[in-house]
């Protein structure tokens, strides 16, 4: 389970996420966001709990994504299956998505919302992934935003599944980074 707390001038935000399931309760006091994170946790098998407040819709919006990719980039096993897709028929709308997390930040996609684009942006660079949205058809804004989210879900399910091997060519990349807080070009030390 990942647990993690940002906090900003604009928002703040509790999550806990866990890709072996579990209790979905998003409180963020937007009806549509809660609405989606439930969707997208159910159809993706994910454990989530969401605690956030923020002053604008699009702040609240965009920091909720990216503390969720940030989650999931957590909860990815080593040995991820990696690869996932969906096709999601919503009444008229239709809509296909292909994923890779593999550590490759991309997103690619156009929706009729440009805050649920930019949600799904943000989701997949901090968790970094690659993901690909494309709307075959759709005329209702709503069943398009959620035929996405709902196929995110289901292609999350299969990446992040564990399986037998690292699937990669590269084998497993690790990484590591050492700062020294007083270096020329270091990030800033956090304010007290």
């Amino acid at each position: 389970m990942s647990r993690i707390k940002r906090e900003t001038g604009e928002t703040r935000i509790v999550m806990e996420v866990s890709r072996m399931g579990g209790e979905i309760q998003p409180t963020t006091g937007d009806t549509f966001l809660d609405h989606m994170l439930t969707t997208l946790a159910r159809y993706a098998g994910l454990g989530l709990t969401v605690e956030a407040e923020g002053d604008l819709r699009h702040h609240l919006v965009e920091d909720v994504a990216i503390t969720l990719g940030l989650a999931l980039r957590g909860e990815t096993p080593t040995r991820a299956e990696r690869y996932g897709s969906a096709l999601v028929p919503m009444d008229e709308a239709l809509v296909q998505v292909a994923l890779d997390v593999g550590g490759r930040p991309y997103y690619e996609g156009r929706l009729p919302s440009n805050l649920y684009e930019h949600f799904l942006q943000s989701l997949a660079v901090n968790m970094g992934a690659t993901l690909h949205v494309q709307v075959i058809r759709g005329r209702d804004r709503h069943h398009v935003v959620e035929a996405a989210v709902k196929a995110t879900g289901l292609a999350l399910r299969q990446a992040l599944r564990e399986g037998d091997r690292v699937f990669s060519t590269k084998g497993s990349v690790t990484l590591e980074l050492e700062v020294d807080a007083g270096e020329p070009g270091a990030p800033p030390t956090p304010e007290a």
